[in-house]
């Protein structure tokens, strides 16, 4: 998904410090915030010795409704010691009620930066791993065995550990590269699920939305092609692409253990949108665990923790409709029924968000196999 990323470095994700203050409590927030600013100051410097287009920028949430909630995330932010600020015009074509801005944020290109970072790093490509047991990972080219094996497949795979098919569903999100478009001078998100996000790259202007649930209906390219034709007459499509990302129960990623009785297998999963930061995150504190050292942040980001949150029921009643509805295309994954996206031309699970092609080869995991093939697990 990296390669589909719109590629913002940035500790601001959505107008969420408010809320996690309220459901998780102001220390669980906190960290949070410490855990992106510190993945944050990591690309910086990471940045500072590979040529990836790294620029500072603001970043901001704006939203067309609601002035007040702004202001709250605000004082929540500055209550967690960070300099948020509230931001009454925008470079945007769009009436908003205001933003929530973040000081000296980022962006970059994905792939130049991974192909800097791995410079001089093994890197094993096109082996499948079917399973991973204790202290060994079977392959179809034979078993590889160590201390530790970090799990960082989007979706995690194993479904005997963790429930992370209860735990995780995905979202499809989609982008426009616009040509002879404007220059807005930040990176944009609307507080609303379903609203734009802005950026530049370069001359393009890349004008993100219409999302949905996997495997659900919604607005897509069109939508996005609608706006930039009123907003920005002048413009014309020069990419498009899509995206899709794992969503947790509570707004927080999963990092640390697999599951509870798993020391030796660790995972990464659930950034709700924001992976750049959060990975980075993600990998200072599995670096710790790897090696068995003390990490603050471990508890606040447990995969183990409590799952008794109001997304769970919608997961679950995603799973059982779709589990009982008749049809002869169904997810290797778990057994769900596909749906058919006439859009990107694919077959999409609405449980888990694994996608195929029209012929059945697998796009998207948590599957494992397309739709022609034997089990392999």
């Amino acid at each position: 998904m990296t390669k589909n990323t719109t590629a913002k470095i940035t500790s601001q994700h959505g107008l969420v410090y408010d809320g996690l203050i309220r459901t998780l409590g102001r220390e669980r927030a906190r960290i949070y915030l410490e855990a992106n600013e510190k993945g944050l100051e990591e690309y910086r410097r990471l940045c500072g010795s590979i040529s990836c287009g790294f620029e500072e920028k603001t970043a901001y949430v704006y939203s067309l409704r609601d002035q007040e909630m702004l202001e709250r995330e605000v004082r929540a932010v500055n209550s967690l010691g960070f300099p948020a600020e509230f931001a009454q015009r925008l470079s945007l074509p769009l009436p908003v009620k205001g933003a929530v801005a973040f000081p000296r944020q980022a962006q970059f290109h994905p792939l130049e930066f991974i192909a800097g970072i791995q410079e001089g790093l093994p890197v094993y490509e096109h082996t499948f791993v079917e399973n991973i047991e204790g202290h060994t990972a079977f392959t179809a080219r034979g078993k590889i065995r160590a201390d530790r094996f970090i799990v960082t497949t989007h979706f995690p795979f194993i479904n005997r550990h963790g429930s992370y098919f209860l735990k995780l569903y995905q979202r499809r999100s989609y982008v426009l590269a616009l040509e002879q478009a404007a220059d807005v001078g930040g990176m944009y998100v609307d507080e609303a699920r379903d609203g734009l996000s802005f950026r530049n790259y370069g001359e393009l202007l890349l004008l993100g939305g219409g999302g949905h649930r996997t495997g659900k209906k919604g607005g897509g390219w069109q939508e996005l092609e609608s706006f930039a034709a009123q907003a920005y007459p002048e413009a014309r499509v020069k990419y498009r692409w899509a995206a899709q990302d794992c969503m947790s129960l509570d707004k927080m990623p999963y990092i640390g253990r697999y599951a509870a009785g798993t020391p030796n297998l660790l995972t990464a999963t659930g950034f709700q949108k924001w992976g750049m930061t959060t990975s980075m995150a993600a990998a200072l504190l599995l670096c710790d665990l790897a090696q068995g050292k003390a990490n603050d942040w471990s508890q606040a980001f447990s995969p183990s923790r409590s799952m008794l949150r109001p997304q769970l029921l919608i997961n679950g009643l995603e799973a059982v409709a779709n589990l009982l509805t008749p049809t002869l295309k169904r997810c290797p994954h778990m057994g769900c029924a596909l749906k058919w996206n006439p859009r990107e031309r694919t077959w999409d699970c609405p449980c888990h968000g694994s996608r195929f092609e029209k012929e059945g080869a697998l796009i998207d995991n948590p599957a494992k196999r397309g739709l022609n093939k034997k089990r392999q697990d």
